[in-house]
């Protein structure tokens, strides 16, 4: 069986600028995967090029065997990758509910017209939180929430796609304790109900704490890609410094 996700030989250059150089990577259903390196290190170029924001230069990808070529953000969707971006792009103004269904609305017909089918849409949404154990109400406005429940809505919108992939930007970078411990428990259940993760995130003890799997970038280059319980905190701050060449 083919990994769900295989990065082969990916290289970004701008010009003179080589941001990736020949990168290997999988990724299996059901597995969390930690991204770690410093800023400039290229994790964003690799996500971005996983996400269809840009093409690689060189390289291939391929998703459950079949050689993939995204151009475009809606490519990658398409195909069941998401991005929960660190700003998570939601609406303030807006409930959960219609941020989960945001360009995806639930429409019924009423006569000649198509009206927002409300109703459907705050029982799916109820559904979705259910699943994910999140307290956040479809009702609820998301200007009110905390940054735990923010994630849970962003985390919905990518289950109401049937998402195979989900790539998770720093989610837990500017929230309190409390919180993180709730979406580090959001990334466990899309793990549990078979989904893969990409965590990208600073934060050494969340990676620890939910990923089966670290990969670690130092300037465009992967030095290291191993089961989280055969490193250690120590090992992967030595390899983002460069204290420690690769392992």
């Amino acid at each position: 069986m083919p990994a769900l996700l295989e990065l082969s030989d990916i290289s970004k250059h701008y010009g003179a600028i080589q941001a990736l150089s020949s990168v290997d990577l999988s990724l299996e259903s059901g597995e969390v995967l930690g991204l770690m390196g410093d800023n400039g290190a290229g994790k964003s170029t690799l996500v971005k090029i996983i996400a269809g924001n840009f093409p690689a230069s060189e390289g291939q990808m391929r998703l459950e065997g079949e050689e993939v070529h995204f151009s475009k953000p809606v490519d990658a969707r398409n195909k069941g990758i998401e991005v929960v971006y660190q700003d998570l792009a939601l609406c303030n103004n807006l409930t959960a509910a219609a941020n989960v269904f945001l360009g995806r609305e639930i429409k019924r017909q009423l006569g000649p017209l198509k009206v927002l089918d409300y109703q459907a849409m705050y029982k799916r949404a109820g559904e979705l939180f259910q699943e994910l154990k999140s307290e956040t109400r479809p009702r609820d406005v998301v200007r009110q929430m905390s940054g735990g429940q923010r994630q849970a809505v962003a985390i919905a919108r990518t289950r109401l796609s049937k998402a195979k992939i989900v790539l998770m930007d720093e989610p837990t970078a500017a929230i309190s304790v409390r919180q993180v411990a709730e979406v580090l428990d959001l990334l466990r259940k899309l793990r549990d109900q078979g989904l893969a993760v990409i965590l990208i995130s600073h934060r050494m003890p969340d990676v620890f704490s939910v990923a089966d799997r670290i990969v670690v970038m130092r300037r465009g280059h992967k030095v290291a890609d191993k089961a989280i319980k055969s490193s250690s905190p120590e090992e992967v701050t030595g390899l983002i410094t460069g204290a420690i060449e690769s392992a």
